[in-house]
């Protein structure tokens, strides 16, 4: 551990307590500091920014160049907008460059570090230190009162006080790493409603017959996905990303896109030739093939746009009742709307974020401050906002905090 870090012997009083030492936690304590706030950042774990170290395959996909509200899920899209606006990619950007922290675009806007993503955690530690941030690790926390003059906290490490209080703790994924319901816990002490927190960004499971599609495990492909379904203001959006087989079902960015919107029995419809502009495009080599039209021909066909053992598959599966060129009109259009009726998702362990959480009407969409318990704040993931995958997530802990952190 890098940084101012205490162990409690007797209650501390603060400015600012902020519970969970994650991304949204860091950054928000060290806006506040910077300000010249007295302020105690808590985590219950032993090393903070546990989350920041393994994400991005260990370089941390720190933000996206094209974020822009329409990339997030919430209960109200339009509440994200606020933060969002105050703090963009560029400013964060600007704070890396700062640290002289390599880095590059990978795809559709994701920018990772060059190397560890340890640089983006250390660069996060440091400003904390700059803002004389006292860090208290190891400290679970066993209540949380409010009185006239603040906020109390109890942990294992004693008690702290603060006149403002900040919940970064976070949602239910991947528990291994601590995640705890805290957030929502201490939300409905005080009154807050919670929209139900369900996993996102999630592998989807497959049952009954199409839990054969498992013996494609490690087979990708190119597609664009959808959810079949209509809610209005949330409807979910088209992806166009590599989807993955795996033993249990599907996964690939294409899919943890999808699971964000996905609900329990609703299909994921597929198109597994999103390059081609007309359903006919898919079939048109069998059909002038001189083989004739047989499965034969509608494998080697389906191999022009597929890897070969889904080719294969997809033909046999999906092949057309009869040769007729209505039959595989039929045929075609049904390769480009594929439907899985996914069982489930993996659940939270495995799930990359939790969508759902704090409900956005009881927030201050500026400041991130309850609306009715004035100096208690929630930011990060434990708050109904879920960015797609690729940066996005990141940068809403970003924005939450610098919003928290500048009205404590």
């Amino acid at each position: 551990m890098r940084g101012n870090k205490t162990t409690l012997t007797e209650p501390r009083s603060s400015d600012v307590l902020v519970l969970g030492a994650g991304a949204a936690g860091l950054m928000c304590a060290a806006v506040a500091g910077r300000r010249g706030r007295r302020v105690a950042l808590v985590d219950h774990n032993a090393q903070p920014g546990r989350k920041i170290l393994i994400s991005g395959g260990g370089r941390c996909n720190f933000t996206n160049l094209h974020c822009a509200p329409d990339r997030f899920l919430s209960a109200n899209p339009h509440f994200a907008k606020s933060a969002l606006a105050l703090y963009e990619p560029r400013h964060f950007l600007e704070l890396v460059e700062r640290y002289g922290i390599a880095w590059h675009e990978k795809t559709l806007g994701q920018l990772f570090c060059d190397h560890s993503s340890r640089a983006i955690l250390d660069m996060l530690l440091a400003e904390c230190a700059r803002g004389h941030v006292e860090v208290v690790l190891d400290a679970r926390v066993d209540r949380v009162e409010r009185g006239p003059e603040g906020f109390r906290v109890a942990t294992s490490q004693g008690e702290l006080r603060g006149a403002a209080l900040v919940m970064a703790t976070g949602g239910l994924s991947i528990a291994k790493l601590g995640a705890t319901g805290l957030a929502y816990d201490v939300a409905r002490q005080f009154g807050l409603r919670i929209v139900e927190p369900r996993p996102a960004l999630v592998p989807l499971v497959l049952g009954g017959e199409e839990a054969r599609w498992t013996e494609l495990a490690g087979v990708s492909a190119d597609v664009t996905t959808e959810v079949d379904a209509t809610r209005g203001k949330n409807a979910a959006p088209r992806f166009r990303e590599k989807m993955l087989f795996t033993h249990r079902g599907l996964s690939g960015p294409a899919i943890l896109q999808a699971s964000s919107y996905w609900r329990a029995g609703e299909a994921v419809s597929v198109d597994f030739a999103p390059g081609l502009a007309g359903n006919a495009e898919v079939l048109e080599a069998m059909l002038r093939s001189p083989a004739g039209r047989d499965l034969g021909a509608l494998k080697m066909a389906l191999r022009a746009v597929l890897p070969q053992r889904l080719a294969h598959y997809l033909a046999d599966v999906g092949a057309p009742s009869s040769w007729s060129n209505a039959a595989l009109e039929a045929c075609g259009w049904r390769l480009r709307r594929w439907e899985f009726h996914p069982v489930g998702t993996e659940g939270f362990e495995k799930a990359e974020v939790t969508a759902g959480g704090v409900n956005t009407d009881d927030l201050q969409s500026r400041t991130m401050e309850a609306r009715a318990v004035p100096g208690l704040f929630f930011i990060g993931e434990g708050v109904d906002v879920t960015g797609h995958l690729g940066g996005f997530n990141f940068q809403w802990a970003w924005a939450s905090a610098v919003a928290a952190g500048n009205a404590v």
